[in-house]
């Protein structure tokens, strides 16, 4: 195989693992701008990829799968929106427990409803989602070959980056959403509903945080595995953070991670060892908040001068 082939295969990796990121990493920056930091990403994650694997198993179509994991993701959402909205309870304590009931939850039901443990194999095997490659895109230069061979949820999460920057800063809409996390009371004052408009952008991030989960288990397998969400959720956390929760810039940092992911998987098949190698995106992730803080010291130390 020569360098050429090489790299794309690689930065088709990177666009492959870094998609659940990139979904969960928007629905997170959505929550943040009305000004709750959802930290249970990671839960709705690893249930909205468990969802999507059974929906498809029990209905036996993919499209439905994903339309189960988007119901979740509302339900999950909601749930999320009535503790932190309604109950005042603090957001990161209620993300920390949604984390940890999706994992027990999903165990259960995994050894409940299949009589498996670990992995779900579906006999006759699943649906999965549907690569798509266009003859003319490979006459690109460069990019074209990168273009060809994704799934569904790959361009869907490209189409989302735009749309959510479009929501954000040029819409009423996330005009009122900015509002709602910076000055809650002064959108009061103009007749809307800060609490509405942050039960709808949990209710948003639900669904994103799904659509991840389901893109993690049938994106390119078709199996569930117990905890395959893999923290992945708390490194899209960490891109909303590193991109300060510009869509943009959040989907270059969650392409830095999967292009560290990629990198990883490429050297094990050169003989690195996979214990080292797995080690790479969450040292990345580290040396990402280690460059916010550093940043964010930096900008004081010039506004003291």
């Amino acid at each position: 195989m020569d360098f050429y082939s090489m790299a794309i295969g690689l930065m088709q990796n990177t666009l492959r693992t870094a998609t659940p990121v990139v979904l969960a990493a928007l629905g997170c920056l959505l929550t943040d701008h009305v000004g709750m930091m959802n930290i249970g990403v990671d839960g709705m994650m690893l249930i909205g990829a468990f969802a999507a694997v059974m929906g498809s198993w029990l209905l036996g179509s993919w499209v439905l799968g994903i339309a189960v994991a988007l119901g979740i993701g509302l339900v999950l959402g909601l749930l999320y929106g009535v503790f932190v909205i309604k109950l005042k309870s603090d957001e990161f304590i209620i993300g920390v427990a949604l984390n940890v009931f999706a994992g027990g939850l999903t165990t259960f039901l995994l050894r409940a409803m299949t009589g498996q443990t670990g992995t779900f194999h579906a006999e006759g095997g699943l649906s999965v989602l549907p690569r798509f490659s266009l003859s003319f895109l490979d006459s690109i230069p460069v990019i074209g070959p990168l273009l060809n061979n994704n799934t569904l949820l790959v361009y869907i999460s490209w189409l989302l980056v735009l749309a959510c920057w479009l929501l954000i800063y040029r819409t009423p809409l996330g005009f009122w959403m900015r509002s709602a996390g910076e000055h809650p009371q002064s959108l009061r004052s103009a007749g809307k509903s800060p609490e509405k408009i942050k039960y709808l952008a949990s209710l948003l991030c639900g669904m994103l945080a799904c659509l991840a989960g389901a893109h993690l288990s049938m994106g390119y397998l078709s199996t569930f595995s117990e905890n395959m969400s893999n923290s992945r959720g708390f490194i899209a956390v960490a891109c909303v953070i590193f991109g300060r929760s510009n869509p943009p810039k959040v989907f270059l940092a969650a392409l830095l991670f999967g292009f560290i992911d990629a990198l990883g998987m490429r050297l094990q098949s050169v003989g690195i060892s996979s214990n080292l190698t797995s080690i790479f995106p969450y040292v990345g992730t580290v040396l990402m908040m280690v460059l916010v803080v550093w940043r964010a010291e930096r900008r004081k130390r010039r506004m003291s001068l």
